[in-house]
């Protein structure tokens, strides 16, 4: 079975699916002449207006690639239309940023972090999944205040959030001017000596002369080593010309996109850094807290061109997995004893602890291929399924798993109310599993993504 990972509806499907196809037509021909070259670059050209991307960005796209194509050493490969795939992802790469530019997080502490965005493109989430994110993989002590005086829902939203992640919450009220605020949270935060404070600012339904001039006073006034705009991704290239307008009025130093979990369309993410000349910093994947990713445009782009993104895969899953259990896990199959279903009910359950591994599903590779009916099937209630029928086994069972036969696969299917084929079905997976953990070095997850890698790296050779 591999992994079982529900599917995550992702902002670059359509894009995948146009560029794939598209792509994969090349890969046959023995050489590039102009003529299939063109028909190819027309092809991409209109999947990237499809997926709302900038005209500006789209015409500059086609003709970098044009003219990488038509370059000698393209020309002279032995297999062209791979060369062009390459060509190809290269420049998605260039457009959206070469690679992931970190927070700068080397100023005198508290280091000030503001947000800014519209209102709706979820700002005061992000603040709080901002602050987590700083809190658990850059171990710092982080601050938030909301200077949003015109929302008080906005500020008991952030203390809400706030409190829930531990993060240092400092109380302002809509009777504030939101330089006074922002100071004395900054002063409060130095006394109790934050790494970071992110400062919350009020979100308007669009650009307007007053929402500019006032966040204009707000970031001279606090001079704030990071000015983050935060955008939704839904809003395709629309995203990029807000950003560019608040470029203009800030000197932003990144973006934040969100809800790329959406029915987005991915122009956002292909027009921004062309546009505004800012990188992308962030993505957020998800409503949870903890669904907020570095945005890497390399991985990015291996995801759109359908190649998925195995390191995205193995960080999340050496981030969220339970360390005491994975090691207890490496040492018993280090020491040659077999995986059982005791085993693999707790592999279900850290998968299920992840969030019913939300984003996993995309960043495999060859995924595309997978029929989507197949991929509707593979989701979290699916999980919870399987786990109800290990635990309606016996601890004896699980551990032998030889013993279940006849009688007791009707008494298992009767115990978790599910029906016998469910019962052989998880047994199976339950073997195919068994034989990839045989093959795997240290039995952990992440060596067993690495496994399914290399069988998919098998898998394309073949």
């Amino acid at each position: 079975m591999g992994l079982p990972l529900h599917y995550n509806n992702n902002m670059f499907d359509n894009l995948t699916d146009r560029l794939s196809s598209t792509l994969k037509k090349l890969k046959g021909q023995g050489r590039l002449t102009e003529d299939n070259i063109k028909e190819t670059l027309r092809e991409v050209r209109m999947a990237l207006l499809e997926a709302d991307v900038a005209l500006p960005v789209v015409t500059d796209f086609i003709e970098q690639v044009r003219i990488g194509a038509l370059g000698k050493e393209v020309q002279a490969s032995l297999s062209p239309g791979q060369s062009l795939i390459k060509l190809v992802q290269a420049e998605l790469v260039k457009v959206m940023g070469e690679a992931n530019e970190s927070l700068n997080l080397k100023a005198v502490p508290p280091v000030v972090i503001l947000m800014a965005g519209l209102q709706g493109a979820g700002k005061t989430t992000t603040v709080a999944k901002l602050g987590r994110w700083l809190q658990e993989n850059q171990k710092k002590k982080v601050g938030v205040v909301s200077a949003d005086v015109y929302r008080p829902a906005a500020i008991k939203q952030l203390q809400v959030l706030a409190n829930d992640l531990s993060l240092d919450f400092f109380d302002s009220d809509i009777s504030q001017n939101p330089v006074d605020i922002a100071k004395n949270a900054i002063e409060a935060a130095r006394k109790k000596f934050l790494d970071v404070i992110i400062v919350d600012t009020a979100g308007r339904l669009h650009i307007d002369d007053e929402m500019m001039g006032e966040i204009k006073a707000l970031h001279a006034a606090i001079k704030p080593t990071e000015t983050l705009f935060v955008v939704d991704s839904m809003t395709g290239q629309d995203a990029a010309i807000t950003a560019k307008a608040f470029n203009d009025a800030l000197p932003l130093t990144g973006i934040i996109l969100t809800k790329a979990d959406g029915d987005a369309r991915g122009g956002a993410a292909l027009s921004i850094r062309h546009i505004t000349g800012k990188p992308i910093k962030f993505i957020g994947v998800g409503e949870k807290s903890n669904a907020l990713e570095p945005f890497h445009p390399d991985r990015i782009a291996s995801r759109i061109l359908g190649m998925g993104d195995i390191l995205g895969l193995i960080e999340e899953i050496e981030q969220k997995v339970d360390k005491e259990k994975a090691e207890k896990f490496a040492r018993k199959m280090q020491k040659g004893k077999g995986f059982d279903l005791e085993d693999f009910r707790e592999q279900l359950q850290q998968m299920q602890s992840m969030g019913g591994i939300g984003s996993m599903m995309d960043k495999l590779p060859g995924i595309n291929s997978v029929p989507q009916e197949m991929k509707d099937k593979l989701n979290d209630k699916m999980l919870a399924r399987q786990i109800a029928i290990i635990c309606s086994m016996t601890m004896q069972e699980r551990r032998y798993p030889d013993l279940i036969k006849g009688n007791r696969k009707k008494r298992i299917a009767s115990g978790c109310g599910q029906e016998l084929q469910d019962v052989n079905r998880i047994l199976k997976q339950f073997l195919m599993m068994q034989k990839m953990m045989k093959k795997v070095k240290n039995g952990n997850m992440a060596s067993m993504v690495r496994g399914f890698k290399s069988n998919v790296r098998g898998g394309m050779r073949r």
